[in-house]
């Protein structure tokens, strides 16, 4: 992006605009608007959001429009309800808590979801009305995860990123949240997703795998035929305006006042917003123990706690200052003599070069949130530290850990070492203190808030959403399908079930086909130049449960048996060797018995192990394990060995869809065929290599077919427009 300069169009897309939006429009300040500032000269910058404001007038929002166009900004505008539900419901009653391990805190109401949806759809629509074709779009935060594919169903040939400002919890947590699925789905649309930490994509990628069944690389993972990439991009602060506040007059007459009122005194600093995820009770808990330990130092050291208001209008942070200003009133009241007071509270926001100052005059800085994606306090405390700087004590549990590895690190959790912490750093001599400071206050510098927007932005433009598509064999074209549509000549179609017209799903006997596709094959049957087989691995109770009502021809068992149309069910070949049933079987039940969660499937011409409800990575593991005995124990035996999409599969040799396709076409009924399938047991159909014969493999993996396609509702898409054709 660097060689392209201002050419290249950003539309950036956060909940809110950097604005205040009254009788006129102000700019704010915050992380993301610092981290533009650094791009904003070498690219054409749109930003697109919410502006806080319900403005129901039509006239009012034209005016809002108006004013912001000038800037670049583009508002979104959401009813009262919508409003309310999104942002206090969805987003910071359900998501937040949950992102933040505070299970305790999760609320859900059926209608925040969708007041979550109409939310997301807003700003869809938004930037469709900016967006260009090759403009990177970055969506920023937990309040917009559904906007990546939202976003990629309008337009594929967006570059779309998506940055995830806060943790992204183990999989263990965020199964919890009822909307698991849809949220995870919406993230997928972006061709690059981003994250502070290797832990938190560690835990993206665990929840891909154990929610959505997806495995996935250390930096990728491919769904639905296309790849999303994955990358660690930990935000930095806005080093240009610390260092240059740090040589302001009005920084250092703010230093000296506070030198002349902490004469004496070591001086320990907080930082951070009113919110339950910083800790702050535990933290005032750890100041009381410190106080309590050490009386010889109650005079001598001052607390300095400032926390900005956040989130007023929900009940728990209400409930939480209540707390708060209870517990420092306390603490105050047992410690406070006629001339010290050990906990100096402001419950509100500070000017820049007081918040300089008070970073370069404390002795320690106590930074303990219970869960933070990054936390830049910690950052900006290092970054004001001069000849003579403080020590930073630091949460591990914050994201900032990852990186000031000279932090005196604490569990926030255990009272009594945050209160020896304290203790510790302030006896630090100032050689160590140095020699602590110097090297994190370098990389805060110089990998600041600019340097990571640079590195997603950069990133993100590598990106080719055209070839997202990840495919070995040429996509499925409409030349390829038009003679299917057209009414001349005799054709077939020969349709896998599982994972090609219906999706895999965790249970299997729960994969019954939709509305939908009931109705397409119907319109599909319709055609009298037409003829549909569904050529499946499930056995005739099955089919017969799911389709029997249709007049097609059903093949069971991977070619075993099947139906034609107003007749009962038949072998194809009566001469079947099933000697080897009960050694296989055997074997499978052993694995069964290990594997909780795995189950045995006996057919009649075949034996299959399930693991779709074990754990996958152990399910996996076993699975490898089960395919290395077999290939031993079964060389000699008149079988097949298939691993399927969490299945393994033994079936005879004398059975597959390849023979039932084949015995179709040397009966001559047909001038062409398609054949649809998604894994190893349709191969022996895509190994056919008849003209007549068009193969298509559905997602991703090695195959013979000629075609691809990226998912079951792409096929079922591709048989909507067959069944209409010629219409």
């Amino acid at each position: 992006m660097r060689e392209r300069g201002i050419s290249k169009r950003i539309i950036n897309v956060s909940n809110r605009l950097p604005v205040q939006v009254g009788r006129t429009i102000t700019k704010s300040s915050g992380g993301l608007v610092s981290a533009l500032e650094g791009v904003a000269d070498r690219c054409d910058l749109h930003w697109i959001g919410w502006t806080g404001e319900v403005a129901e007038d039509a006239a009012e929002r034209r005016r809002v429009r108006e004013q912001l166009a000038g800037m670049n900004y583009a508002p979104v505008f959401l009813d009262a309800q919508t409003a309310d539900d999104y942002y206090l419901g969805f987003a910071n009653s359900s998501t937040w808590p949950l992102l933040h391990y505070m299970t305790m805190y999760a609320e859900f109401e059926d209608r925040w979801e969708r007041a979550y949806v109409r939310a997301n759809e807003a700003f869809a629509e938004a930037v469709a009305d900016v967006a260009r074709d090759g403009d990177l779009v970055w969506v920023h935060d937990y309040h917009l995860m559904l906007l990546p594919s939202m976003l990629k169903r309008r337009n594929q040939r967006l570059k779309v990123g998506f940055f995830l400002h806060t943790p992204f919890p183990s999989f263990e947590v965020f199964r919890g949240h009822p909307s698991r699925e849809l949220l995870l789905r919406g993230l997928l649309g972006a061709d690059l997703i981003g994250f502070h930490t290797f832990g938190y994509l560690r835990h993206f990628r665990s929840s891909l795998l154990r929610i959505l069944g997806l495995d996935s690389e250390v930096d990728s993972v491919v769904h639905d035929g296309y790849e999303s990439r994955m990358g660690v991009y930990p935000i930095g602060i806005n080093a240009p305006a610390f260092v240059k506040a740090l040589e302001t007059e009005a920084f250092a007459e703010q230093l000296a006042e506070y030198e002349g009122v902490y004469e004496g005194k070591r001086l320990v600093l907080s930082v951070e917003r009113m919110d339950y995820t910083k800790g702050i009770p535990r933290k005032l808990a750890a100041i009381e123990q410190f106080l309590e330990n050490h009386p010889d130092e109650r005079q001598t050291t001052t607390f300095v706690i400032i926390a900005v208001p956040s989130r007023e209008g929900v009940e728990q942070y209400q409930q939480l200052i209540e707390e708060v200003e209870h517990a420092i009133g306390r603490i105050n009241g047992a410690y406070s003599t006629m001339t010290h007071v050990p906990i100096h509270f402001v419950h509100r926001g500070v000017a820049f070069h007081e918040l300089c100052a008070l970073y370069r005059r404390a002795d320690a800085a106590l930074v303990t949130p219970l869960m933070d994606g990054m936390n830049l306090v910690a950052k900006e405390y290092v970054a004001c530290q001069g000849d003579d700087p403080g020590v930073l004590i630091l949460s591990e549990t914050a994201g900032a850990a990852q990186e000031l590895s000279n932090a005196w690190m604490v569990n926030p959790y255990h009272v009594q070492g945050v209160a020896e912490a304290i203790h510790g750093a302030l006896r630090v001599g100032r050689w160590q203190r140095r020699s602590w400071i110097a090297p994190m206050r370098d990389r805060v510098l110089e990998q600041d808030a600019a340097w990571w927007a640079n590195r997603f932005l950069d990133d993100l433009d590598r990106t080719d959403p055209v070839a997202r598509m990840v495919m070995t064999t040429k996509p499925l074209t409409p030349e390829a399908v038009e003679p299917f549509r057209a009414r001349a000549g005799r054709k077939a179609l020969f349709l896998d079930y599982d994972g090609t017209l219906t999706e895999l799903v965790r249970d299997p006997e729960a994969a019954a086909p939709g509305a939908a596709l009931l109705e397409t094959l119907e319109a599909l049957i319709g055609r009298e130049d037409l003829r549909v087989f569904v050529v499946s691995g499930r056995d005739h109770h099955f089919l017969d449960k799911h389709l029997g009502h249709l007049p097609l021809t059903l093949v069971g068992e991977h070619g075993y048996t099947v139906r034609e149309p107003g007749e009962g069910w038949r072998l194809f070949n009566e001469q079947v060797d099933l000697s080897w049933k009960d050694k296989v079987r055997d074997i499978f039940e052993l694995y069964a018995e290990t594997t909780p969660g795995s189950s045995v499937e006996v057919k009649t011409s075949a034996i299959v192990w399930h693991y779709r409800k074990s754990d996958p990575e152990f399910g996996k593991w076993k699975a490898a394990e089960l395919v290395g005995e077999l290939m031993e124990s079964i060389s000699n035996l008149p079988v097949g060995l298939h691993q399927g999409k969490m299945i393994v599969e033994v079936s005879s040799q004398q059975v597959s869809k390849g023979e039932a396709l084949r015995a179709y076409l040397q009966a001559g009924r047909f001038d062409r065929v398609l054949a649809i399938g998604d894994d190893q047991t349709d191969e022996t159909m895509f190994a056919l290599r008849a003209d007549a014969v068009v193969t298509v493999k559905v997602g991703l993996g090695d195959t013979n077919a000629e075609y691809r396609v990226g998912s079951p509702a792409q096929v079922r898409k591709v048989l909507a427009d067959i069944a209409r054709g010629g219409a």
